[in-house]
């Protein structure tokens, strides 16, 4: 069995890392990959967002099914070009991925469904915006409408940061094409959980819920980054709120999207702020998170290659997928200067060898070779995951792990999890 996993970056490397694992011994193929990733699959140089490349090799190689990482390929169509190719793909067409690509059509689809989420307005021209944010209190939320890199949302605790966030958006143009329109949107305060599912467009398997960390800084401070950090399971999501929420947000959502003739196949990602006990829902995305597949895939016993092919092939009622009983928590190293401008090239020491009885897993997020040695080449570096039987333990066997890998400037939060632990820090 041959398997494309398209993408180069750390839910990539656990992608392929998990898949490695599965009894089917697949041939795997990366795109482009990363400096982690080619110990375990051949990576071919081809960007994820070239679409007629990979569906190109896809053929040639006749792949046997491929699996899309980021979200950048799946607002492109790559989806639908493999199909209309006869191509095996596990992620939503175009169509589908607007979940993602739009957060006005993501307000759309949960305001005609009920589907509980914070009040909300898009506007397309900056006055508006402006004249609108003037009536509102603060702190107050402002979104870019389109895909940036998890970076295009700004909490403004005043109205001047609120003004400087829509001005940047509509008027400098700092998220590009995807903030020419923002969503003013209330602020909500509680606690954010991530609850992605499996689904074939009709049946939806919920995974493990994680909590991801997306401030840069200790005690969630200083700005948004694509996420610092994360565990799972995550204590906030009792039985009772997965059903909940299974029930009133991921299965209505699956259920609306089949009656638009768009039917969802892939991985439905569900960011949830629970304000006293009640989840609203933050962001919808059209993929597996990121960190938050480095502390999930760890925790799936069912093999993710059976997984996915009842995605696929429609029958994802007739599979059990099972979990393991342990948490697991992931702390990501960054660059000097990220969420900013960062150096790249920078040589990374300390990598441990990899090793099969390790409950220690260190992923490739923005890495690659240069002359023999690993270098940085991204904001997010690695993403350093442990899992043990308990949080405590596996929080212990990152932190014990982190601090021996080094790079010049390096930076990561030293308070993951902190949500979850007995006694709060």
């Amino acid at each position: 069995m041959k398997i494309l996993v398209v993408g180069g970056g750390g839910r990539e490397h656990a992608m392929v890392w998990k898949i490695a694992q599965s009894p089917r011994k697949p041939e795997i193929f990366c795109a482009p990959g990363n400096a982690g990733i080619e110990g375990l699959a051949i990576c071919v140089p081809i960007k994820a967002d070239d679409i007629e490349g990979l569906k190109a090799f896809a053929l040639k190689e006749q792949i046997d099914l491929t699996v899309v990482g980021p979200e950048a390929p799946l607002a492109l169509g790559i989806a639908d070009e493999f199909r209309k190719a006869r191509l095996k793909i596990f992620g939503p067409t175009k169509a589908a991925a607007r979940l993602e690509s739009s957060k006005s059509f993501s307000k759309d689809i949960m305001a005609a469904n009920r589907i509980p989420t914070a009040a909300a307005r898009s506007f397309e021209r900056m006055e508006q915006a402006l004249a609108y944010l003037d009536e509102q209190p603060v702190p107050i939320v402002v979104k870019a409408d389109g895909l940036a890199q998890g970076k295009g949302v700004v909490v403004a605790t005043t109205r001047e940061e609120a003004t400087q966030a829509v001005r940047d958006a509509m008027e400098k143009s700092v998220f590009g094409q995807a903030g020419h329109r923002v969503l003013i949107e209330e602020f909500l305060d509680g606690e954010e959980l991530t609850l992605m599912a499996f689904t074939d467009g009709k049946t939806v398997v919920p995974m493990v819920p994680a909590q991801d960390h997306k401030r840069v800084g200790d005690g969630d401070s200083g700005p948004n980054t694509g996420g610092m950090g994360a565990y799972a399971p995550a204590p906030i999501a009792t039985a009772a709120l997965r059903e909940q929420v299974t029930r009133q947000v991921l299965q209505p959502t699956v259920d609306a999207l089949a009656r638009l003739g768009s039917p969802f196949q892939g991985v439905l990602y569900a960011g949830l702020m629970v304000v006293k006990g009640t989840p609203y829902v933050l962001e919808f995305n059209a993929r597996m998170g990121d960190p938050e597949t480095e502390v999930v895939l760890p925790l799936l016993k069912t093999d993710l290659v059976e997984v996915m092919e009842a995605v696929v092939e429609h029958r994802l009622d007739e599979l059990t997928v099972e979990w393991h009983p342990d948490t697991a928590v992931c702390v990501v190293m960054t660059s000097p200067g990220y969420p900013g401008a960062y150096p790249t090239g920078l040589p990374i020491q300390g990598l441990p060898t990899p090793s099969g009885d390790s409950r220690v897993a260190v992923f490739h997020a923005g890495t690659k070779r240069d002359s023999g040695r690993v270098v940085t080449a991204g904001g997010r570096v690695l993403a350093v995951t442990a899992w043990g039987p308990s949080l405590l333990d596996a929080r212990a066997q990152v932190y014990q792990a982190v601090p021996s890998i080094v790079f010049e400037g390096r930076h990561y939060r030293t308070d993951i999890a902190h949500r979850a632990l007995p006694h709060k820090i």
